[in-house]
């Protein structure tokens, strides 16, 4: 018989609200309390929980069923809604609940490994590696339900806008994009392999070739990179291209977008436009090309003011052709003492610095590190530049700038982790444009391309291609939010002989253009509309708005560190067999033994 005859459910368990009403939920059961003649039951699906109640006076079958149920039994039910006699302000259903004339039992649970609620302490292997029974909670649930509200409002407002959503391959030629790419190995072409796209970006520049004007796709990426808190092996992307456009108008077309979405997906307005500064202004100013605009604390340069100062070590900084700045923590003297100082001292060098001079004002009279090398009333012009008063720190790198902004910039993060600084609930998008189209590469000793090889250089700047790559500015632009990369965009080369000299520039025989890029190159030859385009990471795009900690908790069934999968045990060997048809032998490296 089916369990589920003359039953089929009417709303879900959150929308319960209407007394007097014959409803049917399903659902998992929360939680069971039987009270002897009494028995409450709080049923839960993705919407919410309601109460079902069942008195053994009324239905004694249905008593007994009711009585028999668990947590994360799946059970349908039927009933009148009611006014609750205690009402639960916490549920939005928690003034009624349902008289059950009905109870289904469609399939019984074992005890699960964690409990699941709303706040947990499990450990987050445990919960991995059951992610399905993670799921049930309701916070990620609703972070994956918010992710799909984002989904949806860029789809509607970019299908407003006319643009044509357009797959791309999944299985691609491997190009150099930046990243490792995953490879797929061919039974037909033995010995051959496709890749997984790092982005459609070749694919998406072909449509514009093709002349479809506008493309936008949810699209699936994959990069075989280092895991962190805000990098997946595979993710999403809201990837478009535009035609007959340049930076303003693809600026302009993202800034809508975000403003509908925080307004159908937030209910707030988000001002426009969006600040702009350029990549020179945010390294020098915050030490990062993605920084954090919720505080303030920008690094400073003290390099003229200490040039005659007879430290080695901003002597020889600055004899390097590098610089000394500083930061000042306000109001900071009292949480960051000395020992908090070492720590930090030591979390720069860990990052490249050779150390960290400061001075500490706590009491009247400040305390400097390098005070013994400093001539007499210096210390009091330093403090007078910074604007540094009683009560504050001040954090000096002295190196290359190559490693003092960066340097500087990771500590201003964690300074102001310490003396939380960070406002809460608030979002600060950001425009990065004007990047260096280059930059120098120490392993190799070569020039790479600082976005990807087919970014359009600034007019002004292609005569510098050949002479000095240093000097050549790409038409390349970052939305940043909350110190988080979200996308990077540019304006693409169409035309065939400067797309050949980029890749030339880039150290690519005319051999190897050939072979990696020869397909893109030609199309060129059949004429190409300007054009450029981006991809805003729904998955850190999600994150971010959610406040989450890592993007594991906005997606779905995610990997961990070693970019494993807990729940399927993936990756995983495969059978000799299979492997044979592909012309694959695996050479496994047994561990020495120490």
């Amino acid at each position: 018989m089916d369990l589920m005859q003359e039953l089929r459910r009417t709303c879900y368990c959150g929308e319960v609200t209407t007394p007097g009403s014959t409803v049917v939920v399903g659902g998992f059961v929360q939680k069971v309390r039987n009270l002897g003649n009494l028995i409450f039951i709080d049923l839960r699906d993705r919407t919410g929980i309601i109460q079902l109640a069942f008195n053994y006076q009324t239905n004694k079958t249905v008593f007994e069923k009711a009585a028999s149920c668990h947590s994360e039994y799946v059970v349908m039910a039927k009933g009148m809604v009611a006014n609750r006699s205690s009402v639960n302000p916490d549920l939005k259903t928690g003034a009624v609940e349902i008289l059950v004339e009905d109870l289904r039992v469609l399939s019984k649970a074992q005890t699960p490994p964690f409990a699941i609620t709303d706040e947990t302490k499990v450990n987050e292997e445990l919960r991995l590696k059951y992610r399905y029974l993670d799921l049930r909670r309701a916070p990620l649930q609703q972070n994956l339900i918010m992710r799909h509200k984002i989904a949806a409002a860029a789809r509607e407002y970019f299908y407003a806008n006319g643009f044509i959503e357009i797959e791309t391959p999944m299985m691609m030629k491997s190009t150099p994009e930046g990243a490792r790419d995953y490879l797929i190995s061919s039974r037909i072409h033995n010995g051959k392999f496709y890749a997984l796209p790092q982005s459609p970006q070749i694919y998406k520049q072909l449509l514009m070739v093709s002349g479809m004007d506008r493309y936008i796709q949810i699209a699936r990426c994959f990069r075989d990179e280092d895991l962190r808190a805000d990098r997946q092996p595979e993710f999403t992307q809201i990837d478009l291209e535009m035609s007959f456009v340049d930076v303003e108008d693809i600026l302009q077309m993202t800034e809508g977008f975000l403003q509908h979405l925080f307004q159908k997906v937030l209910g707030k307005t988000l001002p426009l436009p969006i600040p702009r500064m350029t990549y020179r202004d945010a390294m020098e100013r915050y030490g990062s090309d993605k920084p954090d605009m919720r505080f303030g604390m920008e690094l400073q340069d003290l390099s003229a003011l200490v040039a005659d100062v007879d430290f080695m070590v901003f002597h020889s900084a600055l004899e390097q052709g590098g610089s000394v700045r500083a930061i000042v923590a306000k109001n900071a003297a009292s949480v960051l003492t000395r020992k908090e100082i070492d720590k930090l001292t030591e979390k720069v060098k860990g990052i490249g610095a050779k150390g960290l001079a400061f001075i500490r004002w706590n009491d009247a009279k400040p305390t400097c590190s390098f005070a013994k090398f400093l001539p007499n009333g210096k210390l009091d012009e330093i403090l007078s530049h910074l604007g540094c008063t009683q009560g504050d720190v001040v954090l000096i790198v002295a190196d290359k700038n190559k490693v003092t902004l960066p340097v500087l910039g990771a500590l201003r993060l964690e300074v102001a982790k310490k003396l939380d600084l960070i406002p809460e609930g608030t979002f600060h998008f950001l425009w990065i444009t004007q990047f260096p189209f280059f930059e120098w590469d120490e392993d190799s000793q070569t020039w790479v391309a600082m976005h990807h090889p087919f970014t359009m250089p600034m007019d002004e700047c292609l005569p510098y291609l050949d002479s000095d790559p240093g000097k050549v500015t790409a038409k390349a632009f970052d939305l940043v939010l909350n110190g988080t990369e979200l996308s990077s965009g540019s304006i693409r080369i169409t035309d065939y002989e400067l797309q050949k000299k980029m890749f030339c520039a880039l150290g690519l025989t005319p051999e190897e253009i050939e072979a990696k890029f020869g397909f893109l190159v030609e199309a060129y030859h059949y004429g190409a509309p300007p054009h450029g385009g981006l991809g805003i990471g729904l998955d850190r795009l999600t994150m971010v708005l959610l406040q989450a900690e890592s993007l594991r908790d906005v997606v779905a069934f995610p990997k961990v560190q070693n970019a494993s999968e807990l729940m399927s045990e993936c990756p995983s060997t495969v059978d000799d067999e299979s492997l044979d048809v592909l012309g694959i032998q695996v050479t496994k490296h047994e561990q020495e033994n120490s």
